[in-house]
């Protein structure tokens, strides 16, 4: 199927592409949690460090991204903010690629914190994977319309709803994960 073809093919199917798409990620985690797959190898402690720290940088960089898209939606700047949504969804999927690899190669770390830390922690966690999962499909219907319609068209579609919600919830998370990345790997400390 040729660029022109798919990219017709989203615009008129952009609900079933967004489903389709979301549990194929869905997918992917649910995957590599769940079932031993052979694919990952097996990490060592700097190697899961290296990939944690990786993590955090690229969150970080995601969050810079929707802030400045957001920002630039909102001053008229059209171009800009695509690119930076564009950039966002782009180390977000680099970002899947380190995680799976992470998870998928044993590297997790266990929160060594005092109780009331530990219970902050395990907090922040659980809201930052539900708004990571409730994420997903509006990112990605957003993501969607944004790159198969025009600026005029998208002014009279439900983009800027959704991308509110998208951007307002991805950023949220991101931030959490930040905040759980530097109280396991910065403040309290874990073990393997």
């Amino acid at each position: 199927m040729s660029t022109v073809r798919l990219r017709e093919w989203i615009r008129t199917r952009t609900a079933a592409s967004t489903i389709v798409l979301t549990v194929l990620g869905y997918g992917l985690v649910l995957g590599t949690f769940l079932l031993d797959v052979p694919i990952y190898p097996d990490l060592t402690q700097g190697q899961t460090n290296f990939l944690t720290h990786a993590i955090a940088v690229i969150n970080a960089t995601t969050t810079a991204l929707l802030i400045a898209g957001w920002y630039w939606i909102r001053n008229g700047r059209v171009n800009a903010h695509r690119r930076a949504m564009a950039g966002a969804f782009g180390t977000i999927l680099l970002f899947l690629v380190v995680y799976l690899l992470k998870v998928g190669g044993g590297g997790t770390k266990y929160f060594e914190g005092p109780d009331p830390a530990y219970y902050a922690y395990l907090l922040m966690l659980a809201v930052h994977i539900v708004l990571s999962m409730v994420a997903v499909p509006v990112v990605l219907y957003a993501l969607l319309l944004g790159l198969t319609r025009t600026p005029a068209e998208l002014r009279d579609s439900i983009h800027a709803r959704v991308g509110r919600v998208a951007a307002g919830s991805w950023i949220l998370s991101l931030v959490l994960g930040i905040v759980t990345y530097l109280m396991l790997n910065h403040i309290w400390g874990y073990t393997f």
